[in-house]
């Protein structure tokens, strides 16, 4: 292995601009990775970068991007560098890093993934950019749409190859791959490095440089720095162990890892009703949630992180102390990531992972690909002894945090960004579960009367104008009243009612006078005896009406009498003629 000779980033060439930045942030020695790779990058050869997570793969990468592309360019409209990465949590974190190794350059740095809205991105891509870092799908997304144009890019970064490869991302790899410009440098990291990643780097990469990071003691690919603790437990009795466990001395910031989202959701939700300041990270969560657990968790606002694999490939934190694998891991590529979560940059730390009987197996396999001492793990219950002394937890020490201990502000306390997310808000992630504030009352609609566009309240009332209303309101008729105005007239008649309409109309009727031929004196002699015949025919009338009925009813019980028929005579006999 290569000796290291040079101790600070200015001595392996590095332009004194992104010198000065990183003495700012306190980052003057490079660490192996690094000081192995630096060199070669800086010459613009391909290389294959494998070391442990957490050993500062983003500055060996990044200040070779930096550098390469030179100073800004007033044209920014194409950028020049690219980053690839398989999470979000992860390019958040690369471009944190790139941003603060390009300080005194000027050059900007773009993050573009899924779960955030693409306007802000489009802005940002419009106004130009030098360097993008991002997740595979949201770069394809973009490019189709014709916002991404990847036809200047003169160097490729490949961070955490080996998980994009799990997370099925190959055939995107190589879309990608078929954008860019044929000449190019192309830098490939990650941790491990399987067959895959070797295969691709012989069809993409040209005759690239492997470069591998091992620390003095060679102790396989598990980080010396870790004191590693592995206990065989019962699934009932995990999360009380777990409990006490984050009481012990000393404990910092700790990572919890399960293998499902639901186990997240089980293990956070447990442990804030215990008392403790928790936040969940998973998938089915919103990005704006994610990243509001984890600002907090770096804040210390929270001290305990429950996560899946995926979700924590980007967290790069130092100061977390302890790790737990609260579920066995799946081979030992995971085992290895995850442990890499503690330990980080020169730090010491404690992973404990949990095997239950139905995982003795896979665990055994891990244990043997990576040469460790633990193949019979000890059965382990929250009472046991060796559970106190192993982690240095204070005796007579419960499940449940003291309130004299429960000093954290917890996530409530941390501001959530509005990201432009689409889709609801998941109330996931290990969150007290508060109750929800009650909506106002809702005030009636006011409804305006108007006329001539105007209110009625600023309409003079003049005896003119209320006139025309109230014979506008008497106008107006109500809904009962327009409808039975509405329905046909009934007319009721009386049986035998028209005969005596018509007898009654005829009685009444004045009698046409006589002219001609008579003196004034029979006239006024008829005109004194009018009121008398008058009153005699109404009189008449009167019992002519009252007689009517009875008439009627006389004529119809005739008309409904068959009339008689008449006896006809018999035919005489005819006679026999008389005997001879």
């Amino acid at each position: 292995m290569r000796q290291a000779t040079l101790t600070t980033f200015r001595d392996l060439g590095v332009t004194p601009e992104i010198a000065d930045a990183l003495e700012t942030e306190g980052i003057v020695t490079p660490f192996p990775i690094q000081e192995m790779a630096l060199p070669l990058a800086l010459s613009g050869q391909d290389l294959i970068g494998q070391a442990r997570t957490g050993t500062g793969k983003t500055y060996a990468f990044g200040i070779a991007m930096l550098q390469s592309i030179g100073k800004p360019r007033k044209n920014r409209k194409k950028p020049r560098g690219l980053v690839v990465v398989p999470t979000r949590e992860l390019a958040v974190q690369v471009s944190e890093d790139l941003v603060t190794a390009a300080g005194k350059l000027g050059s900007r740095v773009l993050t573009v993934y899924g779960g955030r809205a693409y306007e802000p991105q489009i802005e940002a891509l419009k106004a130009g950019v030098d360097v993008i870092v991002g997740t595979p799908g949201r770069l394809l997304d973009l490019v189709k749409q014709k916002h991404l144009d990847l036809s200047q890019i003169t160097s490729l970064v490949l961070d955490e190859a080996d998980r994009m490869l799990d997370l099925g991302f190959l055939p995107d790899i190589e879309r990608i791959f078929k954008l860019i410009p044929a000449q190019r440098q192309t830098m490939l990291f990650s941790a491990t490095m399987p067959g895959e990643i070797v295969a691709l780097s012989r069809k993409y990469l040209n005759r690239p440089t492997h470069v591998r990071a091992e620390m003095e003691s060679g102790e396989g690919e598990t980080t010396p720095q870790v004191r590693q603790v592995v206990w065989r437990t019962h699934r009932m009795d995990k999360i009380e162990i777990l409990a006490r466990l984050l009481q012990a001395n000393g404990r910092g910031l700790t990572m919890v890892f399960c293998e499902t989202k639901r186990a997240c959701d089980m293990v956070a939700e447990q442990l804030d009703t215990r008392g403790f300041a928790v936040a969940a990270v998973h998938g089915d969560l919103g990005q704006g949630q994610r990243e509001q657990a984890l600002r907090a968790f770096r804040n210390g606002k929270i001290d305990v992180l429950v996560a899946t694999d995926v979700a924590a490939r980007g967290i790069d934190i130092d100061d977390v102390t302890h790790v737990v694998n609260y579920d066995c891991p799946t081979d030992d590529k995971t085992y290895v990531h995850r442990i890499g979560r503690t330990g980080r940059a020169g730090r010491t730390g404690i992973a404990v992972t949990f095997v239950e009987w139905e995982e003795l197996t896979r665990w055994k396999m891990i244990n043997q690909m990576l040469g460790l001492e633990f193949a019979e793990p000890v059965e382990t219950y929250s009472t046991s002894p060796h559970v106190y002394t192993e982690l240095d937890i204070p005796e007579g020490t419960k499940g449940v945090l003291p309130h004299a201990s429960r000093s954290r502000a917890g996530l409530s306390a941390e501001r959530i960004e509005d990201l432009g997310e689409t889709g609801r808000i998941r109330t996931r992630g290990g969150r007290r579960r508060e109750e929800r504030e009650e909506r106002p009352a809702r005030t009636p609609r006011q409804r305006r009367r108007t006329r001539g566009g105007r209110e009625m309240a600023e309409t003079v009332e003049t005896p003119e104008v209320e006139s025309v209303n109230t014979k506008t309101q008497e106008a107006l008729l109500t809904t009962d009243e327009v409808e039975r105005a509405a329905e046909p007239k009934r007319t009721r008649t009386r049986r035998g009612a028209a005969s005596t309409a018509i007898e009654q109309a005829l009685a009444e009727a004045p009698e046409a006078p006589v002219t001609g031929g008579r003196s004034h004196r029979s006239d006024d002699a008829e005109a004194q005896e009018a009121p008398v015949r008058a009153t005699r025919s109404r009189r008449a009338a009167d019992a002519e009406a009252a007689e009517a009925p009875v008439r009627s009813t006389r004529s119809r019980r005739a008309a409904a009498e068959p009339e008689p028929v008449p006896d006809r005579p018999a035919a005489p006999a005819a006679e026999a003629p008389a005997a001879p």
